[in-house]
């Protein structure tokens, strides 16, 4: 079974897949498999240079800083690297479930909708926040705690234009947490453990 972990900016949905992770559970970090796959794969590389060139690699490396600024306000460039990166992921994931002893694989995405990985979910976890504490958080961790004005501007539109990113998830099969600190992590997991 697969079950998903998604939710927007500073939610958590981090936080709960290390717990979920400490506890024993198989956890599959999109982000950092992306990497791996991108580091790795032949055939992912040779599309990425065919798209934005020779200097997406540097010595054999993803030139990270190079793509960023390539595809940055690009829609189309963004999609078309998506296209390159999402169903090798998509593949991975499925192979690593096919291999896996436990019974179930958590998938933690930001953009698991958007990535069409929520296809592969029985169940989708999505971990929710007030928007404020999003902010906080998002600040410290990015920011080093420098809460000007500025930062809290661009942190309140990152996290405003992920506001539908999960309204497309049936309700059969969504699971929300919220993540308000009101609760510890560890509780929210094993309410998590008992509800999936």
């Amino acid at each position: 079974m697969i079950i998903g972990i998604t939710g927007g900016i500073g939610s958590g949905k981090s936080t709960i897949a290390r717990e979920l992770e400490k506890q024993g559970f198989a956890v599959y970090d999109c982000d950092r498999e992306a990497k791996r796959i991108i580091a790795e794969n032949k055939a992912v590389q040779s599309a990425i240079i065919q798209l934005l060139g020779e200097e997406a690699f540097v010595n054999g490396h993803y030139n990270t800083a190079y793509v960023a600024r390539r595809v940055f306000d690009k829609k189309e460039l963004l999609e078309q690297l998506n296209k390159i990166v999402h169903p090798a992921v998509k593949e991975d994931i499925l192979q690593r479930n096919g291999q896996s002893a436990k019974p179930v694989l958590f998938i933690e995405s930001a953009i698991l909708c958007e990535a069409g990985l929520d296809e592969l979910c029985e169940k989708i976890i999505v971990v929710e926040a007030p928007e404020a504490m999003r902010i906080e958080r998002v600040i410290a961790r990015d920011y080093k705690g420098d809460a000007s004005p500025e930062n809290i501007n661009k942190v309140r539109a990152r996290v405003r234009a992920q506001e539908n990113a999960y309204a497309s998830i049936p309700q059969k099969k969504r699971l929300t947490i919220i993540n308000d600190g009101q609760t510890s992590i560890d509780e929210l997991v094993q309410n998590l453990l008992t509800n999936s």
